[in-house]
């Protein structure tokens, strides 16, 4: 399904981790990337984001609004299979599977707390943890450090907890050189996990209005991305159901 300039598979959640389980085991490589109205905004005007998400193996559609307004482009997606609601289950997975995990991102400290509680609530092995400063128009002068630490580590999982486009700018980036790790880019889902930041209530997770329980919470940072940025999806969403069925509904 195309948004825009962003393919979102059609996927179901229990679909989705299956996918997931499939690149690890290949070995191959690849990244995950868990695309919201927001990323479909800024890819108008950021190629770098339009590159990753044309390279990227999967695309997650993380919010009610892109589930919404499928059925309209031509194609229900069936579910939103958001970055927070699928930390806990793959890391479940990588439990049971043995898989190493590395935890990349997310504010100073967040994820050393996080490798604490998850080695002792379900023994998963967090092989490190990192909170760089990553770059987006250009790479960082420690990203060489970065990237040889996670080579160091070998990890099967790189879970990454950066803000967009930035997250998936930097995954594309190094994704043949960290590779046959699979990257995931899972947003802020990691404060979530350690309470950092309070997730929305379930109801608003389902009404769609997660966003405004976030933008009451940091109103500060959110305020121009929700109210004055991401209306511009609207005029994106029209422009898409200009286009034959063939070129929004893809395989």
């Amino acid at each position: 399904m195309l948004f825009g300039t962003l393919l979102v598979d059609a996927v179901r959640f229990d679909e989705a981790l299956a996918r997931i389980e499939a690149l690890v085991d290949a070995r191959a490589g690849g990244v995950v990337f868990t695309p919201n109205v927001d990323h479909v905004v800024v890819a108008e005007h950021e190629p770098r984001l339009r590159t990753a998400y044309a390279r990227c193996e999967l695309s997650l559609p993380d919010g009610q609004p892109l589930v919404w307004t499928s059925g309209l482009l031509g194609l229900k997606l069936p579910e939103k299979v958001s970055g927070s609601d699928v930390l806990l289950p793959l890391l479940t997975l990588a439990a049971k599977r043995k898989w190493r995990v590395y935890l990349l991102g997310a504010a100073p400290g967040v994820a050393v707390e996080a490798a604490q509680k998850l080695q002792q609530d379900m023994g998963l092995v967090v092989c490190g943890t990192d909170a760089p400063r990553v770059g987006l128009l250009i790479p960082e002068a420690d990203e060489g450090d970065v990237v040889a630490r996670v080579q160091a580590a070998r990890p099967d999982l790189l879970l990454v907890f950066l803000g967009a486009p930035k997250a998936e700018v930097f995954l594309d980036r190094i994704r043949d050189r960290v590779s046959p790790a699979v990257g995931v880019s899972l947003g802020a889902s990691l404060d979530f996990y350690v309470g950092r930041v309070r997730r929305a209530p379930v109801w608003m997770q389902r009404t769609g209005l997660e966003w405004l329980y976030r933008l009451v919470q940091e109103p500060r940072r959110l305020a121009k991305r929700y109210l004055v940025d991401d209306v511009a999806f609207l005029a994106i969403l029209a422009r898409s159901l200009r286009r034959p069925r063939a070129e929004r509904v893809q395989p």
